[in-house]
Parts: structure tokens; sequence; C-alpha cells
């Protein structure tokens, strides 16, 4: 744990896996699964090690990295100076919190990775690719090496929907493909004019010599209020499109649905939740100025995300659809807590993404169960499942219970705390966001309840129930789910010092 390439071994941990899949024979589809999941265990292990560490009061400081890594000199649009590109990685109580998140999912969708059908060594590979490139993202020091690992999980989720997804599956994977990479763009330009500007990336330095003073006199060019705005303006453009905010959500939609149900586990719970970190740990950490101007309408749009996503959700006929539309509708909390500028509605926000991602994997593999078996989501041709699949079709419901809120599980606390935030700044953009909280009991119920109890209108009515090998990652999954809302705290301890150190920023 004191060793100073802690963080990078866990990163990197999966790399051994995808060295021994090039080996495997490509034939061998139980080997190749098996190799596919266990090498999904090292980051689990080392993540859940460094947090056990954490909670009995270790310093991550002592995990940080900084290695000399690619240099830059006489740049045209830089001075005559040389600048220096570090390999830097560091994390803190928010992002081991996403890292823990992060390897946990991936094992958990390896395991649902079971039903793929067909080059599984291909498909083990790119997962394995597209785990490093989430971890990397969340441990991150500076910017730059931010932007790579980002773009590292593009191009294996291209493939990975693209060839392994549904029936429209190359529409998703473009989609997928076109709108992140405008997100890229866009974001790499607000790279490139601060490091010009900083002649670092580092995002400690960048904090320091955005706001303190005495740092500013260290700039190579000033930064103005207009400028500022501008580059928070675009941050928000690019993260928004990646959580997704509406009206930059239709490629969200095509991956839900397209993508194997493995994949969307990684997609809702982990790839959405880059946009929310990326919002919280640029926007908030960078330009708290600027996002406390635009509290106001960040409120509103995530109002806007809760109530659009939950009212289209009503009108779907695909279970997958209602899930996509209700990812929208969650990441709306998200934006409504940040709204709040305060500590509560941080935290709420924090935990909305935590949460989301714990249960929007959960009800993704309930997915992957029903359609192994009955080759259809439709609501309408899923009815009857209490009676053929009863142990799934109790798990769907808990799932249901979880997505509305039921107090005792994960959705209640992040909710709560995302309102009770912004009831005490903005009640009256609170009290209508309200009715999206109602939306999501009636659209569930309607969906799931149908699904359970409805009149069956498929053939297949001797559907077996999950085995035991389904049933481990999904029980563990609404363990969590239940653990973290009967008992807050398991999150709240370590995220206390990074929304404390937000606050700070946002003059609260």
């Amino acid at each position: 744990m004191n060793g100073t390439y802690f963080l990078s071994l866990l990163i990197f941990s999966p790399l051994l896996g995808m060295i021994l899949l090039a080996f495997a024979p490509k034939t061998q589809e139980r080997t190749v699964k098996l190799l596919g999941f266990l090498s999904t265990l090292p980051p689990l292990l080392l993540s859940l090690f460094a947090f056990w560490q954490y909670l009995r009061g270790y310093r991550l400081e002592h995990l940080a990295e900084k290695h000399d890594w690619v240099r830059f000199t006489d740049f045209p649009f830089l001075t005559e100076s040389t600048y220096l590109v570090r390999y830097e990685l560091n994390i803190d109580g928010f992002s081991l919190v996403m890292i823990v998140l992060t390897s946990l999912l991936a094992t958990l969708a390896a395991a649902a990775s079971i039903h793929i059908k067909k080059e599984w060594k291909g498909y083990f590979q790119l997962f394995l690719l597209l785990e490093i490139g989430m971890l990397g993202v969340f441990a991150a020091g500076n910017m730059i090496l931010f932007f790579i690992f980002l773009e590292m999980t593009l191009i294996p989720m291209f493939f990975l929907v693209g060839k392994w997804g549904g029936f429209d599956r190359e529409r998703a994977a473009y989609s997928y493909l076109l709108y992140n990479g405008i997100g890229s763009a866009i974001l790499l330009i607000v790279i490139v004019v601060l490091f010009a500007r900083t002649g670092t990336s580092n995002l400690e330095l960048l904090n320091e010599m955005l706001h303190n003073p005495v740092a500013q006199a260290q700039l190579i060019a000033p930064l103005s209020e207009e400028l500022r705005l501008w580059l928070f303006v675009a941050l928000f453009i690019a993260f928004g499109i990646k959580l997704p905010i509406v009206p930059f959500h239709r490629w969200m939609l095509h991956v839900h649905v397209e993508a194997p149900p493995s994949i969307v586990m990684l997609h809702a719970g982990v790839l959405l939740k880059i946009g929310a970190y990326g919002l919280i740990r640029f926007g908030i950490g960078l330009f708290p100025d600027q996002f406390r101007h635009f509290a106001f309408w960040i409120a509103v749009l995530g109002v806007i995300n809760l109530l659009y996503g939950a009212f289209l959700a009503f009108v779907q006929e695909e279970f997958k659809m209602v899930l996509a539309y209700s990812s929208v509708s969650h990441m709306g909390i998200i934006l409504i807590g940040l709204g709040a500028l305060n500590e509560a509605g941080i935290q709420g926000a924090i935990f909305q993404a935590v949460s989301h991602g714990l249960i929007a994997a959960f009800l993704f593999l309930l997915v992957s169960i029903l359609y192994e078996r009955t080759n259809t989501t439709t609501i309408g041709r899923l009815g009857g499942l209490a009676k053929v699949m009863p142990l799934t079709a109790g798990c769907l419901l808990a799932g249901a219970m979880a997505s509305l809120g039921l107090p005792g599980m994960s959705g209640f606390i992040s909710e709560f705390t995302a309102f009770l935030g912004l009831f005490q700044t903005k009640p009256v953009v609170a009290a209508i966001g309200t009715l999206g909280i109602i939306m999501t009991a009636v659209y569930m119920l309607r969906a799931v309840l149908n699904m359970t109890f409805g009149p069956s209108m498929r053939n297949d009515v001797q559907a077996l129930d999950m085995s035991t090998i389904e049933a481990i990652p999904v029980f563990i999954l609404l363990a969590l789910i239940v653990s973290v809302g009967v008992y807050p705290y398991m999150l709240a301890k370590p995220l206390q010092a990074a929304i404390e150190m937000m606050m700070n920023g946002l003059g609260g």
C-alpha cells in the first residue's frame, strides 16, 4: 500500500488478463469466459483494500504518483519555455468511491457476460481495456491524463456496442462515437487553452493558479472573467453530453437499447457518471464562481431532465427504453443537487451517482437474464413472470422500489438529500421537481407490475428462473443497494473531506 506504484497496479492490472486471453484458444468458450471474469478480480481486490485502509485512517495522499512523461519545447502557441506533462495519479475519497464502484460493476458485468454468444476472446479483451480506461479516469491527477483515459473508453465501447449489440447496433455505436467524440473535442479545447495559459494541467496547481491571487502571478497569460465564463460553458457542454443532459441524450437511448445488457451495466453504472464526475471535479473545482452564476439554470436543467425522462418512460412499451429514459430522469437529480450549491445538495448529487450506478446495473443484470430466456424485453410479452420466474420477478420489484426511492434503499438517500439541498436554496424549483419523483413511482410500477402480474403473451411459459451463478451478482448488488440505504455513512465518511473542499471553493 505504501509502494509508489499502487494506483498504476490497480489501473493496469487487467492488462495481465488481456495478455493471457491473447494466448487462450478462441474456441474454448468456458476457458475464455473464466479468464475474462478472473481478470477483473485484481482491481476489485486492490480497490476494496484501499477503501478498507482509508476507512481505518490511511491517508490517500501517500498513494500519489508523479513521473516526468512528455516534454514540449518551442511550440508556436506557447512560449520558448519547456513544458512538461507528467504522469500523475492521485485520489481522494470521492474518486476512491468511484473506483470501487467501477471495479465492482466490472466484475459483476463480466459475470453477466456468460450470455455472450460469439467471439468471446475479442469481447473480453475489449471489456478489460474499457475497465482500464474507466479506472484511469477517476485516478488521473491532471487533465491531459484524464482526457487520455477518457478517450481510451471510447474505442472499446464503440466495438462492444457495434459488434455484440442488438439489431440496430451499428447505428447505436456510431451515435455513441459521434456525440461523445464531440464532447471530447470540446473538452480538449478547454484543456489546451488552460495548458497554454498556465503551463500546467495538474488539477491542484490549476486550482491554485486560478483562485489564489499570489499564484496568479505565475500565469503565462491572464485568464479574463469572460474567458473563464466561456471555458466553464464549454466544460458544461462537454460533460453534459456524457451525462447526458437534455437535449444531448438521444445517443444514450440507442446504446441502452442496443448494447449487450452486460455492457449497459457499465455504461449506465459508470460511463454516464464520468459526466457527473467531470462537472463536480472540474466545473466546481476549477470554476466555482461561474458555477455559482449558473446554479439556478443548472437546477432548472435538472428538473427538465427529471420530468422529461419520467414522462417519456411512462409511455414506453419496451422495458429497455423505460430504463433508458429512467436514466435520463435520474441524471436530473444529480443536476438538481449540484444546482443547490450547498453541502446537502452536492452530497445528494454524489450519492445519486453511486446509487443510480448500483440500481441501473442491478436492473440491466435482470434484463440480461430475462432476455436470455424469453428473447424479448417488451413489457406486454413478459407478463406473468411471477408464476414462472418468481425469484427474478421479486428482484425486479425490489429494483423498482429502489429506483423510485423507497426508504431503506440507496435511491431514497440520494433523492432526499439532493432535494433537501435544493429546497433550502430554490424551493419553487424543488417543488416542481418533486413531480418527477411521483412519476418515477408511476412508470416503474406500471412496467414491473405488468411484467410480473400481467397476462402472459409468450409461448415459453416454462421459462426457468435465474440460476445460482446468475443469482450471486444479483443479490450482491441488491445487498449493496440496501446497505447504502440503511447505513449511508459508509459513503458519507469517505466523501466528507472532498465535499468540504468543494464548499470552501464555493465560499460555503
